[in-house]
């Protein structure tokens, strides 16, 4: 039986409640992906073009500093990392997190929170920030699921 992580990224609770769902009915630890700088209202404002989420988002290079390195990667061998997509793709805070951590041989499964857009390219946008060996595979957006739909979500990844 593997050690499960569920890592996540929320700026506004939505991605939290799902990751906490999630983590219980995996019987996985749940880390939360906190930025050094909290986001405010204004920072998330995308129709902004100054605002910090799309100047971050913009900046394919942008790596938001994260408020801790604590995570105890190395004990776990599946990590569910989950976040809300921002412009089609992971925020560049995801970026630094994979880069901060060693998840060579890890198997990593994506999920996401999204008022209206799907995956887009976030994977191809997350695979160079984790070693070659790391197993990155897209999961499923999980907005409102029920936990029969958490348990199948789960299976479909053992």
């Amino acid at each position: 039986m593997s050690k499960k992580l569920v890592a996540y990224f929320s700026a506004s609770g939505v991605t939290a409640k799902v990751a906490k769902e999630l983590a219980q009915v995996a019987d996985a630890n749940l880390y939360e992906i906190k930025p050094e700088v909290n986001y405010t209202n204004a920072d998330l404002d995308w129709q902004n073009p100054n605002s910090r989420s799309s100047v971050e988002m913009k900046n394919k290079s942008s790596r938001p500093a994260l408020a801790d390195k604590n995570a105890d990667i190395s004990a776990y061998d599946v990590i569910f990392l989950g976040f809300p997509i921002w412009w089609y793709i992971a925020p560049t805070i995801i970026n630094t997190f994979l880069e901060s951590y060693d998840f060579s041989g890890k198997k990593i499964i994506l999920f996401a929170t999204s008022g209206s857009s799907g995956f887009g390219k976030t994977v191809d946008n997350l695979k160079n920030s984790v070693s070659d060996s790391a197993i990155l595979t897209e999961g499923m957006l999980l907005n409102h699921s029920s936990v029969a739909e958490l348990e199948k979500f789960i299976k479909k990844f053992q």
